[in-house]
């Protein structure tokens, strides 16, 4: 039987969820290679005369690190749902269209061009990524459309050919790249968590939030859209602009996460699937709790790549990918008979 899901249910789950969110954060914050006394950090950031090394800890480094690892991973989570859903595609997550390979090649052209200088303020890297993925997508989504009308398998054979295809250039600018350049770039395309400042974490954080914002909006045409398109038109869903702008959201969101973080990858697809088996697939509640358990899977993750080797330091996709594998598997085989994709 089918749960109906109400109002006040969808607000208590999101509630609970955002409680876990805060907590899991917290003593994410207190977790790392120094000990940090919260006796020591209300005293400010001057204890006496001297600079207040757990304030600075604390509030300076590991909190923006949090946040930016909560943002990303909402992001991630939330592209993932609506990716699996408009491709009607178990497997799909927020690569699946060569995002990757366009941030990569982004960031190695400023690596090998050697691209110094600040643009708006932020690394040439991670501007050339937010370039990169932002190109390729749209690439992608052309390509697709050059059939005359929406067509799905146009669309995923257009992301494998592209992703194939930058990921040569990418091989061929690793070779031709000085060795360090290269090793500061790969890192970044495992994933890594790096330390922002304030201003780029909050507007991160607020485009990110207004994204997920309208994807919640749109809930109701995505729950039709899994359907399959003739029964989305039936039920008035006018489905060629739905998927534009899903499409155009995830992108930018997709987008922001790579420039800020590098490539984390199952996040968009472990998420999405672990919320979809225990709650059901209804995207009004899928997407909200999908974005806020996205946010703490990857804020533990991140944590423990902080300190799994420490005092070095393992980028976080190599974490998410150690333990998203088996978490999944877990829950599919618990879940499997519980909820399954409509046919």
């Amino acid at each position: 039987m089918t749960e109906i899901l109400t109002p006040n249910k969808l607000i208590v789950r999101i509630a609970w969820a955002l409680l876990l969110l805060l907590v899991v954060m917290f003593v994410c914050s207190l977790i790392g290679t120094e000990k940090v006394s919260l006796k020591a950090v209300f005293a400010g950031d001057e204890a006496g005369s001297a600079v207040n090394p757990d304030y600075e800890i604390l509030v300076r480094v590991r909190i923006p690190r949090i946040v930016l690892g909560a943002i990303v991973g909402a992001a991630l989570a939330c592209s993932g749902v609506v990716f699996q859903a408009l491709l009607r595609n178990p497997l799909a997550d927020p690569y699946i269209l060569g995002i990757s390979s366009g941030a990569g090649l982004g960031a190695m052209t400023a690596v090998v061009f050697g691209l110094n200088s600040a643009v708006l303020g932020r690394s040439p890297i991670a501007v050339f990524a937010f370039a990169g993925a932002m190109g390729t997508v749209w690439l992608v989504w052309f390509v697709g459309r050059l059939t005359g009308k929406f067509h799905l398998t146009g669309l995923l054979l257009a992301g494998v050919v592209v992703n194939a295809f930058f990921s040569a250039v990418i091989m061929f600018l690793t070779c031709v790249a000085k060795s360090d350049e290269v090793y500061g770039t790969m890192f970044w395309l495992m994933g890594n968590m790096a330390e922002e400042d304030f201003l780029v974490v909050w507007t991160a954080g607020g485009c990110v939030a207004a994204g997920i914002a309208a994807l919640f909006y749109l809930g109701p045409q995505l729950n039709a859209l899994s359907f399959g398109e003739d029964d989305a038109r039936s039920m008035g869903v006018n489905t060629g602009r739905t998927r534009t702008a899903a499409f155009a959201i995830v992108a930018f969101m997709t987008a922001i996460a790579v420039s800020i973080s590098g490539l984390v990858g199952f996040v968009g697809l472990i998420v999405p699937h672990a919320v979809r088996l225990v709650l059901g697939p209804d995207h009004r509640q899928l997407l909200p709790l999908s974005a806020i358990f996205g946010a703490v899977f990857l804020v533990a993750a991140d944590t423990l790549a902080r300190i799994v080797v420490a005092p070095a330091q393992l980028p976080v996709g190599v974490v998410t990918a150690i333990a998203g594998g088996p978490f999944f598997l877990l829950l599919l085989i618990r879940y499997s008979k519980k909820v399954g994709w409509s046919k």
